[in-house]
């Protein structure tokens, strides 16, 4: 039975769009994203809604599911994870490759570190299977996969201990930051883009905030003063980005990413940045949902299939990056492949809805044989 629309889902939805439009250096309708005007962006979004859905799925102190059946079921979500990344990035690495083949130009196997898959394959191919190489645009899923092997852990910390959880995450945050520890990628030296390590604040900040009791239930009794606090610490952040006022970072005394604003690391800026966001834009769905009925129930269908969803919608983003490339992309080129690219992220979505709609209807009676 398909789902009814809920903000979860249509948020889930949107950041899916707008990590779509924002994959696509230099696409004019980037500008109207958020991550135009804010330090943070849509994968903060999405991560953050990830442990929103966790939450809901380990279900209240009254209905629990079994431990044993939390870790099977998560353990099974990291793996079909880890599945859509090879899958994925194989695709991307096809599509770089014909291009390259049919345009004669090889500089194409060079974008978004893929030059090590083709110049030195035999340990890169390790590295892919491994995740611990990864392309750019390609490197958010090798994160969810490592949050899902945590989240068993999360959701047993949280059932025996839920006091426990967010000061532990916490902990872990600012060891990370504070030695710093990084996540190393190989063959080719580097680190992960999305540090798991620090990320996994923002993922377990989603899981406790769902919860009804604890800082959940403090954030939902404050919300009005919380998101009169939040407004200013929004808008400062907004002339920092539109205005270039960042910070020399040799200002800042050690370790300076507890006051960078950094991605990897998801420092402690972004985060404030970040969780005033959510503060003040969460007031909107009633109103979205109340005059954009159809927009609600749009982006909710494209949240309910998240992962069918990201996978279309980042191959098709790599799709709009090379015919920006080929044809000098202007508006037209983008008003095409925005327009393409999200009709085809909703038949995507709207695939297996429509299937299991097709499984509930009862077999049709066949006629009586004469």
């Amino acid at each position: 039975m398909i789902r009814q629309a809920n903000a979860v889902d249509f948020w889930r939805g949107l950041a899916l769009v707008m990590i779509f439009v924002n994959h696509i250096p230099g696409n004019y309708y980037g500008r109207f994203t958020h991550a135009s005007y804010s330090i943070s962006d849509s994968a903060d979004l999405f991560v953050f809604l990830a442990g929103w859905a966790l939450r809901h799925l380990v279900g209240t102190p009254e209905r629990q599911p079994p431990t044993w059946y939390l870790v099977l079921r998560l353990g099974g979500r990291a793996v079909t994870l880890y599945a859509a990344q090879i899958m994925i990035t194989m695709i991307a690495l096809a599509m770089l490759a014909s291009v390259a083949i049919l345009r004669d130009n090889p500089l194409l196997l060079e974008w978004h570190n893929a030059a090590a898959v083709f110049h030195d394959p035999i340990p890169t191919h390790v590295g892919l299977a491994a995740i611990t190489h990864q392309l750019g645009y390609f490197d958010i899923l090798p994160l969810y996969v490592v949050l899902m092997v945590m989240a068993p852990g999360i959701a047993i910390v949280d059932r025996f201990a839920p006091n426990l959880l967010l000061p532990l995450s916490l902990l872990i945050y600012g060891i990370t930051l504070a030695v710093p520890i990084s996540i190393p990628t190989w063959p080719v030296d580097g680190q992960w883009f999305f540090n798991p390590l620090a990320w996994q604040l923002v993922f377990v900040l989603g899981f406790v905030m769902a919860r009804p009791t604890g800082i959940g239930g403090v954030v939902r009794q404050h919300i009005v003063p919380i998101r009169i606090v939040a407004l200013p610490i929004l808008i400062g952040f907004v002339f920092v980005m539109r205005y270039g006022w960042w910070p020399d970072p040799t200002w800042f005394p050690q370790p300076r990413l507890f006051f960078l604003f950094d991605k990897t690391f998801v420092t402690p800026p972004r985060v404030i940045q970040f969780l005033a966001l959510v503060a003040v834009i969460s007031v909107a769905y009633p109103t979205i949902q109340r005059y954009g009925p159809r927009l609600v129930d749009f982006l909710s269908m494209l949240g309910r299939n998240s992962l069918y969803v990201f996978c279309v919608g980042s191959v098709l983003s790599l799709a709009g990056q090379i015919l920006r490339y080929l044809y000098r992309g202007d508006i037209v080129i983008d008003t095409v492949v925005v327009i393409f690219g999200i009709a085809m992220m909703a038949v995507t979505a709207w695939l297996p809805e429509w299937r299991e709609r097709v499984k509930g209807r009862p077999a049709p009676k066949l006629a009586p044989s004469s």
